[in-house]
């Protein structure tokens, strides 16, 4: 600098040298620091946020004993954090210019090799974003994104917020997360909800949208009101057996069809288990849950696949304990003593199932008791599973009621007969052989019980003839019919085989809306037909229920087409959730395009039917290509609306 500012300087040649070396000390430790560790204080801190309520540690899933919190919290390291690379660089160029002589050319510093006066950046580096921002101050009444009405705060940390609010565009409730978008996680955030959202299984609580606006990421998810989380569930104790084993086998099938797609948990914790009131598990924040407390899904798959299993079993050790399996109390449970580890939950507490132990077991601890074999990913977790008895609920136990007493003829009441003779007084006692005894009283009881039944049977039988000929006279073909080869006749072999069931399978299938406007998943349709009734073809969701007026919609269904004119017997349809349907064929109207005719266009071919599981036995075949499911009354979901769950449909000839 030759302005003058080196005559300001006055120090030596070796106080230079020493602060040029605190200098390139401080961004080398700077640099390091910079790149993101798992092992940084800011990580670090960040690791300790809160749960749902704000006060559980991240890592008691189960990955291992509970860490150290650092002293510090995200704010103070944010405080107290020191210059940037850049700003250090600048400085120390500075110096450099005042020690240097004016003329002459520049020297190099020895022992460090050139740098780029101008360094270039990747935009999409988001280590140069601050690690901790303060979460977006909103309150209640307040409205993000022009459509989604904040109602209630459920938790709040020092990095986002979690809200209960209202989608008044749907008239529903929704969740949302609310962070900074100059947030160090806030990319990681919204990919990891981009991707949840393209999962699409109904296993997991549905990402609905992800959006960065302005200086706010909010994430916007399903809410579930009337559903239980686990840790609301075990608030009263242990859980019994088939409750844990229904509870593990849904839990662990989503998860391992989660990673068969790509995707992880990594932070699957007694809150984000949810019960509905049908029974079911659903799944709350893959992917973002993680993302939110700065837990990346960095390393290998295995790690990923290791820490969800590891997470699974420790739900299922709470679930039959009601112990956390580790020395910290966590979700309201008492955690184990310090000198218990790797102690099978049949052991911690007495009547444990014991299939259901050594599987908690293997899946938790890397070295389980007695030798097993440890299981380390999902997918090896739901065939030990499958392998296991099922284990179902017990029947209920019925009252016991006392037998009745028995009543023998010298039991009998020995009150006055009203129908007793009574002798004349001044005659003598009737013989033994006049007197009327118990034994012929019972026999003429008997003859009238005898008779009484005679002419019951005699009238029902008068009436049945009468029946049979009043409908021969009015159905006059049942008699020429009757002139046929009797039934007795026929080969009982060739009868079974006329009526063995022949698969057909369905070529394609679309969704059948008259409307014109979508009534599902046209992408995900194939989900009804694959042969696997673990996957779900699921509808459009409505605020009202179907069917007739004053109802908006009068129904929707789900056309089948079996890619040639086949003669169909039987069709049998698998639900998730009470459904109403019929099933119906084209008519001559709908013949040239079935998939834009109207529902009167169409004939039904069997009855209206309602439940979870619906057979369609036609009383005799019916060739036709097509088949036209119509739904008329959906399932009402857990957010108040309605919507269809078509598990499986087959067809037979």
């Amino acid at each position: 600098m030759a302005d003058g500012t080196k005559a300001v300087v006055d120090t030596s040649a070796a106080d230079g040298a020493a602060d040029e070396a605190a200098l390139a000390a401080a961004i080398d430790e700077l640099a390091g620091e910079t790149a993101p560790s798992p092992t940084s204080g800011a990580d670090a801190a960040d690791r300790t946020e809160a749960d749902d309520t704000g006060t559980d540690d991240p890592d008691d899933t189960g990955a291992g004993p509970a860490k150290a919190a650092p002293t510090g919290s995200e704010e103070t390291s944010e405080i107290t954090a020191p210059l940037s690379a850049d700003e250090i660089r600048a400085e120390l160029a500075a110096g450099d210019a005042k020690r240097k002589p004016a003329p002459g050319p520049a020297a190099r510093p020895s022992g460090r090799p050139p740098q780029d006066p101008q360094p270039t950046h990747d935009p999409r580096d988001t280590a140069t974003l601050p690690r901790t921002l303060p979460a977006p101050l909103r309150h209640s009444g307040d409205k993000i994104g022009h459509r989604y009405r904040l109602e209630e705060c459920i938790s709040h940390t020092e990095t986002f917020s979690s809200w209960r609010a209202v989608d008044e565009k749907l008239r529903r409730a929704v969740g949302v997360h609310l962070m900074a978008s100059g947030h160090q996680r806030a990319r990681a955030v919204l990919a990891a909800a981009k991707s949840a959202a393209l999962l699409g299984d109904p296993r997991f609580v549905q990402v609905l949208d992800a959006v960065q606006e302005g200086e706010l990421v909010y994430v916007v998810r399903e809410w579930l009101p009337h559903a239980s989380d686990l840790a609301k569930l075990l608030a009263t104790g242990p859980m019994e057996p088939h409750e844990a084993y229904q509870m593990v086998r849904q839990v662990t099938d989503a998860v391992a069809a989660a990673h068969r797609r790509g995707q992880a948990h990594l932070r699957l914790t007694p809150r984000c288990v949810l019960r509905t009131d049908s029974g079911q598990y659903r799944i709350n924040g893959i992917a973002v849950d993680a993302a939110l407390r700065g837990l990346p899904a960095e390393g290998t798959d295995e790690d990923a696949e290791r820490t969800d299993t590891r997470a699974i079993g420790a739900l299922l050790f709470a679930a039959l304990t009601h112990r956390w399996p580790f020395p910290e109390d966590r979700y309201d449970l008492k955690g184990l003593p310090k000198n218990l580890r790797d102690v099978p939950p049949d052991q911690v507490r007495a009547g444990v199932h014991k299939g259901l132990s050594e599987l908690a077991a293997r899946a938790l601890f890397d070295q389980p008791p007695h030798h097993a074999e440890p299981i380390s990913t999902p997918e090896q977790l739901a065939k030990a599973i499958a392998l296991m008895p099922r284990i179902r609920q017990p029947e209920p136990e019925l009252p016991v009621f006392a037998p009745p007493p028995r009543h023998t003829t010298h039991a009998l009441p020995t009150a006055p007969n009203p129908t007793r003779v009574v002798a004349a007084p001044g005659t003598g006692p009737m013989p033994a052989a006049a007197r009327p005894g118990p034994v012929r009283r019972t026999r003429r009881r008997l003859r009238r019980v005898i008779k009484v039944t005679a002419w019951t049977v005699a009238l029902g039988a008068i009436g049945v003839a009468s029946w049979q000929l009043v409908d021969t006279l009015r159905h006059p073909r049942t008699s020429v019919a009757a002139t046929g080869p009797s039934p007795s006749a026929t080969s009982p072999t060739a009868h079974a085989a006329a009526r063995t069931p022949v698969p057909i399978p369905v070529k394609n299938a679309q969704a059948y809306s008259p409307a014109g406007d979508s009534a599902g998943g046209k992408y995900t349709v194939g989900k009804a037909i694959d042969g696997d009734p673990a996957t779900t073809w699921i509808t459009s969701w409505y605020n009202d229920q179907l069917g007739p007026k004053p109802a908006l919609r009068e129904g929707i269904g789900l056309l089948l087409d079996l890619g040639s004119a086949q003669a169909v017997s039987s069709v049998n349809v698998q639900f998730v959730g009470a459904t109403t349907a019929e099933l119906r064929i084209p008519g001559p109207q709908a013949a040239g395009d079935p998939a834009k005719a109207q529902p009167g266009d169409f004939t039904v071919a069997g009855a209206k039917q309602s439940g979870t599981t619906l057979d369609y036995a036609l009383e005799s075949p019916v060739t036709t290509r097509y088949l036209l499911l119509w739904m008329t009354s959906l399932p009402k979901d857990t957010d108040g609306t309605f919507r269809g769950y078509v598990a499986e449909v087959k067809v037979s000839g």
